[in-house]
């Protein structure tokens, strides 16, 4: 018996059965990512051990601005830095010797103006080189001229108002070149400025442009073998070796309250694990560091590391911005990674990573903040990365700003909220039971101190645990002391006159 045969499709169906077939596949997948609320993730944090624990995104790229974005004829070349004021981008393209000042008009970003030259002063007109730009509340530019070895203040017209040179001080050495790489100002004018191969610190400049000396300079730092071997040495041998110096910085920033914020890569691995290195420094007026570290690990980026996709050694971090909130944003250019704090040094979230892919970067050398949003520039791409908190993200930074805001418990709201997010994230746990300390529910918050592993506050809260079950309870604790203390008394008293009187 032959046997009954299916009957064979049409081409076209069969495409059309395929098509319906991925359609509903896509479609499964992008409900069930809605359901979850998934984002591709590359974020993580680290654990009260030191592991590493995925984390939801706390920011996501959504815009990269190249050359072209702009309407640039000539491409970007080399650029070495960014400074944000306002909703204005000024990039120092430094291969280019101009610098470029740019409008946010929300998610376009337009080129206003090329500014290449100046008016006024006697020496040339034209940048050489520029490697950074500050813009004070007035309008002002302070720009690094570093190549013609000179800081320039400007007006908005692009009038010279100041020039400075290198210091003619014996502080100061007169062999090196004056080669000006980064600046900041505060509110009265005053600039600090890293200068290349000057390891003293930030040399100051009182609003006049008259040298006043230098602030922050970092501690000399050599380990005990070379203690031991230069006291083994002889004269001749000492004289020899290079000379214990200290290094010098990479970046700075300065917050709205005046404090600089400065970062270095200049430093040994041995010297961050006993926290030596501080590769974070936030310097008050007198240059002393008050760089706040309650977190389980001091703000050096990555915990552990090691030589994975070729990448080796600690996290360096080339620049760093701060936020309102005091959330400060440190750039690894190592890896490419930005690492986020609170202002107690505790990690918010880490992301980023090196690669060719959008939110990653092949030589990430300078970031800024517009609000909350983040930018990048990629000096071997030529780019500008923009990056936008999450929810995930803001309801971390609402919690914080909550807190300091004195809102306790709606910042323990929003902390249990990021906990629905992720389960892993200890902070939320710190977050949740500073919060409840602040409300005096100390039992509650020794249970999330608890499970954050945070001993410290853990013995705070019960501290106060234990007063306030004290005061709660004085009453029956001075009459269980007066049966333990005054009642055998008055016993053996009373024994005594009955003893008395019997014998009597």
């Amino acid at each position: 018996m032959q046997g009954k045969r299916l009957p064979v499709q049409p081409m076209q169906s069969r495409i059309r059965a395929a098509f319906l077939s991925v359609f509903l596949i896509l479609t499964l997948i992008l409900q069930a990512g809605a359901q979850v609320g998934y984002v591709p993730q590359y974020s993580y944090t680290y654990d009260y051990w030191g592991n590493p624990r995925s984390a939801p995104d706390a920011y996501r790229a959504v815009n990269v601005i190249y050359s072209a974005d702009l309407g640039l004829e000539k491409p970007i070349n080399n650029p070495s830095s960014l400074f944000v004021k306002g909703d204005r981008v000024y990039l120092c393209d430094s291969g280019n010797h101009r610098i470029l000042q740019i409008r946010r008009d929300g998610g376009a970003f337009i080129l206003e103006r090329v500014i290449d030259s100046f008016t006024g002063g006697k020496g040339p007109n034209r940048f050489a080189s520029p490697s950074d730009v500050f813009v004070t509340e007035e309008g002002d530019l302070f720009i690094c001229d570093t190549e013609n070895q000179r800081v320039l203040k400007l007006d908005q017209n692009l009038n010279l108002l100041l020039t400075i040179t290198k210091p003619l001080d014996e502080t100061f050495d007169q062999r090196l070149s004056f080669l000006p790489d980064r600046i900041v100002a505060d509110v009265t004018g005053r600039a600090f400025v890293l200068v290349r191969n000057v390891n003293k610190g930030l040399v100051k400049f009182e609003n006049d442009g008259r040298f006043t000396g230098f602030i922050g300079a970092m501690p000399v730092s050599f380990s005990i073998s070379d203690q031991i071997w230069r006291l083994l040495s002889t004269r001749q041998q000492r004289e020899q070796q290079a000379s214990f110096v200290p290094t010098e910085y990479d970046n700075a920033y300065i917050d709205p309250k005046g404090f600089i914020y400065a970062v270095t890569t200049t430093f040994a691995e041995y010297d961050l694990i006993w926290d030596k290195a501080k590769p974070i420094r936030k310097l008050n007026a007198i240059g002393n560091d008050i760089l706040v570290k309650n977190g389980e690990f001091p703000p050096i980026g990555d915990i552990d590391w090691g030589t994975a996709a070729g990448y080796s050694g600690p996290s360096k971090f080339s620049d760093i911005t701060v936020l309102h909130n005091e959330v400060y944003v440190a750039l690894d250019k190592t890896r490419g990674r930005l690492f986020g704090y609170d202002e107690q040094g505790r990690n918010l979230w880490i992301f980023g990573g090196s690669g060719n892919m959008t939110g990653f970067f092949r030589n990430a050398v300078s970031i800024e903040h517009i609000g909350y949003d983040l930018l990048v520039l990629d000096s071997l791409e030529n780019s500008i990365t923009l990056f936008e908190p999450t929810e995930y993200g803001r309801l971390i930074y609402e919690a914080l700003e909550r807190y300091q805001g004195g809102e306790y418990a709606q910042s323990a709201e929003i902390w249990n909220e990021v906990l629905k997010q992720n389960g892993n994230f200890e902070l939320a746990y710190i977050g949740v039971g500073r919060a409840l300390l602040r409300e005096e529910k100390f039992e509650q918050a020794m249970q999330y101190f608890k499970l954050a592993n945070d001993e410290d506050n853990y013995s705070k809260a019960f501290q106060e645990y234990r007063k306030a079950w004290v005061e709660r309870n004085i009453s029956w604790i001075f009459a269980v002391l007066f049966i333990l203390l005054i009642v055998p008394m008055a016993a053996g008293r009373i024994r005594r006159i009955r003893k008395e009187l019997a014998e009597g």
